[in-house]
């Protein structure tokens, strides 16, 4: 890499911090618990908008695997959200009524408080319908993955977005308030991804499964990224940039084997296509704060509307970690 692009890279990961700290004057601190974050602590980092119904599920999953600590920023909830996180002990809670889309979706917010309190953690950044899924985490909880990632000397650790949905319609299905949301969402698509790697920042860039092939069939070109990279070994010298698909210093983003093997991976289990989304599509098609004028939210009111059925003939069932490893989607690598 030359000097110029090493100069313009730092430029631009500085940029981000500072447009993080202007971001984060719109924040303000509802219930604040992180005095009792301890130094060895994993720590969840979330921006919600109105999910009540999957916050007990959420939370419970996630304390099962071990983190410590929720950092959570509420984008003007109306349906009792802030109520309930407040009254979790192990969260604490900023709240603004600013432009989601104006805080780069996000992700503005999100970096000024890991630039806080995430330095020196291991950091989870996941959406609440975002169920992260890693190598033995049936047996072995979150910290002895991110032990295991520091012993080989790594800093970052990927997962794929994997679509869930239902057979039959999706509201066909009502969803319970703490249900399980693989009790319903429980197919997935397991053989339509592509994968390209993005030469500027060096991360991965992988499209398909049913939103491609589904929802937005006739602009696949259009469908959502599906890399992420949920697990930070965080300092304050780093930045996310656009969601969770990248970040800077761009050596995050080398998160696949370039000789050939394959690095210990997850899977993100993404519980989007439940009975709420048409409404909640309708919803954020009014408020228009998201990416492209909402253009994705527009297909499924228009795609989902219709009622069709997800599923189809090569949909396959979740079972565990071991399944999607044998067909490719995540990898154990070397850890053993």
């Amino acid at each position: 890499m030359s000097v110029r692009e090493q100069l313009r890279l730092r430029g631009e990961r500085q940029a981000k911090l500072l447009r993080a700290l202007r971001k984060s004057a719109s924040l303000r601190r509802r219930t604040d618990r992180t005095d009792r974050i301890r130094p060895r602590d994993i720590l969840a980092f979330v921006t919600l908008r109105n999910e009540l119904p999957r916050l007990a599920y959420f939370l419970d999953y996630y304390r099962a695997r071990g983190v410590a600590h929720f950092l959570m920023v509420d984008n003007g909830s109306t349906d009792g959200t802030r109520d309930f996180l407040e009254g979790q002990r192990d969260v604490s809670l900023w709240t603004t009524e600013a432009s989601y889309k104006g805080a780069g979706f996000g992700i503005d917010w999100m970096n000024h408080l890991l630039w806080r309190f995430g330095a020196g953690h291991w950091v989870l950044v996941v959406d609440v319908d975002e169920f992260l899924v890693y190598p033995f985490c049936d047996t072995r909880p979150l910290h002895a993955l991110t032990d295991w990632l520091d012993s080989q000397g790594r800093r970052s650790f990927a997962a794929m977005l994997l679509d869930m949905y239902p057979k039959g319609a999706v509201t066909a299905q009502p969803y319970r308030s703490g249900q399980d949301p693989f009790e319903i969402a429980r197919w997935f698509d397991a053989g339509n991804h592509v994968i390209s790697r993005n030469r500027k920042y060096h991360n991965l860039w992988i499209q398909g499964g049913v939103r491609q092939r589904v929802i937005l069939r006739d602009a696949p070109a259009q469908a959502p990224a599906l890399n992420k990279i949920p697990l930070v070994r965080w300092t304050r010298r780093y930045a996310y940039l656009s969601s969770t698909h990248m970040l800077l210093p761009r050596g995050l983003n080398k998160v696949y084997d370039a000789g050939g093997g394959e690095l210990a991976s997850g899977v993100l289990l993404h519980a989007k296509f439940l009975d709420s989304v048409i409404d909640k599509a309708e919803e954020e098609l009014t408020r228009g704060e998201h990416y492209a004028r909402s253009r994705e939210y527009r297909a499924y009111r228009e795609t989902l509307a219709r009622e069709p059925d997800l599923w189809c003939e090569w949909s396959t069932e979740y079972i565990n970690w071991r399944q999607l490893e044998i067909l490719g989607l995540m990898s154990k690598g070397d850890w053993a």
